[in-house]
């Protein structure tokens, strides 16, 4: 099969990369509002977590069944469904009145940006081949920069903006979502590949859900609600064992898993999976605390703490078009991803001696390593999957490695979340102003993050050396 004129590519990227800018930019958007938005709504310091946790687990267990639908339905329909649901989920949230509603209404943002995120990488796959995919990663990259440096700021300015408020920070990407389901309607061109009698796994989907949901809950309020060695860990914990160990049961008997065995256990998806993990943690984890770490520890106002993390967001902006480039020009994959995962494990190790008046120049420089290293590896570790499978099992695959990827973010976030509230308490109870708890609680956040990362580099090098097809599909011979 041979991929479509490069005119029709660009055409048919137009809708894609509108709906991957409103998806991506309602998380960065929130990150700086967050403290005056809980303020505001009287939320506890578990609901702060919560609030980002509730679309990070919604996105996570919804991608791989999108992933799956694109191995069934049209796929231009699905990026359409996925952009409306987003689109509901933005308007609820921007009319929530209490926390409550304000995650619920998350959770369905999610679920949007979950299908957006797959399938956008999913029609990347089916009309791109992986050689030739750096050729465009400037305008992925240069969207997905856009997105994430632009949101702190704009999330920071609706807040600081009387007339305006954190209610904006959902409803801007309101006529952002409108525009990229017409857009999609008008130039998405795709080929229609499909597999036959494909099933859709909703027992595997239902369980592995209230697996990984039963332990997020625990991790939250282990501590705080109840103790360690209490009923409640013990039903959560051994509940969320059983419904995981079912989850992996059905996996191997039904005739389409959600999580595809056969391609987890391959070692090339194993190591990106292992990989995304990492950089899913880096992703999440570092903006949401970052964030904070300069609003309440550091004293700056939310616009302010927005332009403090551009260090980080130009660092992917440039480390992924330089690294699409050169991916296109060599075909070589590894090297890009074992040095992008040191820079994220020295980032991270860096920002673990994070104090309340650490120089702002001695947070900037982790930062920016930080950002080169998601850069080099967060999509390149997809794209090591779409290289490896053919065309009919690009949507399963890709879906599988950003699920475990959003999966890592999840967890990461809600654990990170709930390390840093303990060290909070703890430090104040200690004696320590609110400021300095929370410089120290980041600190040791960010050092719990550089040990995450070291699995990254594992799987980096782990990996074996391999070319970049220029096929759209796997031929006979590989």
């Amino acid at each position: 099969m041979t991929a479509p004129p490069r005119r029709k590519v660009l055409e048919s990227l137009t809708g894609l990369l509108l709906a991957l800018f409103v998806s991506t930019l309602s998380s960065t958007v929130v990150a700086t509002a967050l403290p005056r938005m809980m303020g505001d709504l009287h939320g506890s310091p578990t609901q702060y977590t919560w609030v980002v946790t509730a679309t990070l687990l919604t996105t996570t267990v919804t991608t791989p069944i999108w992933g799956k639908l694109a191995d069934l339905l049209d796929k231009k329909t699905l990026v359409q469904a996925a952009t409306a649901v987003f689109l509901a989920g933005s308007v609820a949230a921007g009319l929530a009145q209490d926390a409550g509603q304000l995650i619920a209404a998350r959770a369905l943002q999610g679920v949007g940006v979950g299908g957006v995120q797959a399938l956008v990488q999913i029609a990347i796959g089916a009309m791109i081949s992986p050689r030739e995919r750096g050729k465009y990663a400037g305008y992925l990259s240069s969207v997905t920069a856009l997105s994430t440096i632009g949101g702190p700021l704009l999330g920071g300015f609706l807040v600081d903006t009387s007339w305006l408020g954190w209610r904006w920070c959902f409803f801007v990407g309101v006529p952002f979502a409108v525009a990229a389901l017409v857009v999609l309607q008008l130039t998405l061109r795709l080929p229609v590949v499909r597999k036959e009698n494909v099933r859709i796994d909703y027992w595997g989907a239902s369980l592995l859900t209230g697996g990984v949901s039963v332990l997020l809950i625990w991790i939250s309020f282990v501590d705080d609600a109840f103790a360690w060695s209490s009923w409640q860990t013990a039903a959560m914990v051994g509940g969320s064992a059983v419904l995981l160990g079912l989850a992996a049961w059905v996996e191997t008997r039904v005739a389409e898993p959600i999580v595809p065995p056969g391609i987890i256990t391959r070692r090339t998806t194993a190591l990106a999976v292992l990989g995304s993990l990492a950089a899913g943690t880096a992703m999440f984890g570092a903006a949401v605390f970052l964030s904070q770490y300069f609003q309440v520890s550091r004293g700056h106002t939310p616009t302010e703490a927005g332009v403090l993390t551009i260090p980080m967001m130009a660092g992917i902006l440039v480390s992924s078009v330089v690294t699409g480039r050169l991916l296109s020009r060599t075909g070589r994959i590894k090297p890009y991803l074992v040095v992008g995962a040191v820079c994220l494990a020295i980032g991270f190790a860096c920002l673990a001696f994070l104090a309340e008046h650490t120089p702002l120049v001695l947070v900037a420089l982790p930062m920016l390593l930080i950002g080169v290293g998601v850069g080099m590896t967060l999509q390149n570790f997809v794209l090591v999957v779409q290289n490896a499978v053919p065309l009919a099992e690009i949507g399963a695959a890709s879906a599988t490695v950003s699920f475990f990827r959003s999966l890592g973010g999840t967890i990461g976030v809600t654990v990170l979340g709930a390390v840093l509230a303990r060290q909070v308490a703890h430090h104040t109870a200690a004696g320590l102003p609110v400021p300095a708890a929370y410089g120290e609680a980041t600190g040791t956040v960010f050092a719990i993050s550089a040990g995450v990362a070291l699995l990254g580099v594992v799987a980096a090098v782990l990996l074996k050396p391999v070319s970049l097809r220029t096929s759209l599909d796997v031929s006979k011979e590989d």
